[in-house]
């Protein structure tokens, strides 16, 4: 048995591999019908114009769904693994997948409000991607720290830790640089300014405020991976509870599942099947 066919690890690596495709398809279609210059743009601009944008606007529709799912199973494992007494664990759990829901969202948001667009609404789903998507990542962090050693080694705890460390310093330096950037620009319309040129006022801002950008999304999507081994030993299945013999409504569907049961009641009956 392949890896990949372990319990449910296909998620998260089909997240991580599908989202990072999402980025350098559209990066490398922007380069090369030159929307945008080659060194570090924005990811925002290389979905921004067609046709690379249509793509990227799908790619990362299937990428929040992908997460959403990853997210609600890796939120039924750490329930199962949970003692039932452990209240504070259990919320926790809860939170962490109510945010890993609405970071999801946010990149359905971002994939289909381009900044070029309405730039209120893609810097609303990029505020919900990363900023929420950021406070996941430490709940699950916190839920690990609580789940070692006893549950899993001390290591994948530290990964986590790491990842999050790497999250948060590139939030922070993308919003000091881009804080920098938009000062040192007073009248330009920056959102729809796609194309920078070495030593003009606030180059170096953007180019560390893009650069950052890069690196807290790889950092996020990298976030993931550490579930691919979790996920080995995890699998789900759905059962179906019905809720009644007939799909009609009312009392004529009583009369007619009551009928139906009847016919069957005699044709199984031994004696009219000559049966003694």
């Amino acid at each position: 048995m392949w890896w990949f066919q372990q319990g449910l690890c296909f998620l998260p690596a089909a997240l991580v591999i599908w989202t990072a495709a999402s980025f350098i398809f559209a990066y490398v279609t922007a380069v090369i019908l030159r929307h945008v210059d080659p060194l570090v743009p924005y990811i925002s601009d290389t979905g921004t114009m067609a046709p690379e944008r249509c793509v990227f606007g799908i790619m990362l529709d299937v990428s929040a769904f992908l997460g959403m799912a990853t997210v609600y199973v890796r939120y039924k494992q750490v329930e199962a693994l949970t003692a039932r007494d452990e209240l504070r664990l259990h919320r926790l759990n809860c939170f962490g997948l109510l945010l890993g829901w609405i970071s999801s969202f946010g990149m359905c948001v971002v994939a289909n409000f381009q900044k070029t667009t309405l730039f209120s609404m893609h810097l609303v789903g990029a505020v919900l991607t990363f900023g929420v998507g950021a406070l996941y990542i430490l709940v699950q962090t916190l839920l690990s720290l609580n789940m070692q050693p006893h549950i899993h080694s001390k290591s994948i705890y530290f990964i986590r830790l790491g990842i999050g460390v790497w999250t948060l310093s590139s939030i922070i330096t993308m919003f000091i640089s881009s804080v920098i950037m938009y000062s040192s620009l007073p009248g330009v319309d920056v959102p729809h300014k796609m194309h920078w040129n070495p030593g003009e006022t606030g180059y170096t801002a953007h180019l560390i405020s893009t650069v950052s950008e890069w690196s807290l999304a790889f950092s996020f999507i990298s976030f993931f991976l550490t579930y691919i081994r979790d996920f080995q030993k995890i699998k789900l299945r759905a059962e179906v509870d019905l809720q009644s013999t007939h799909l009609y409504d009312g009392p004529y569907g009583d009369a007619v599942a009551s009928l139906q049961y009847e016919r069957v009641a005699s044709e199984a009956s031994p004696l009219l099947t000559g049966r003694t």
